[in-house]
């Protein structure tokens, strides 16, 4: 535990961030597999339903700084592809 005050609170600060950034990330990965449910059982409609929520939720990722840009890119290139496949 450190001993300088700034120190302990940022001790506080960084367990409370990251529990925050991954309850997002979490809720991210909960989507995405959602809308790959949807694209498995081949309900295009629900999918492309479901497909807007979820690059919508990956660029709110982008924002909080939880993903990288260009992570979030290839994440939804990669479901753009798949909900093309239908």
């Amino acid at each position: 535990m450190p001993n300088i005050k700034s120190a302990e609170k940022r001790v506080l600060v960084t367990e409370k961030k990251t529990l925050e950034n991954k309850a997002v990330k979490s809720a991210l990965k909960t989507q995405i597999k959602k809308f790959l449910a949807a694209v498995e059982a081949g309900d295009k409609e629900k999918a492309a339903a479901l497909y807007s929520e979820t690059v919508s939720a990956i660029d709110s990722a982008v924002t909080k700084g939880i993903l990288h840009k260009n992570n979030a890119a290839n994440k939804k290139a990669k479901l753009a592809k798949k909900l093309a496949a239908l």
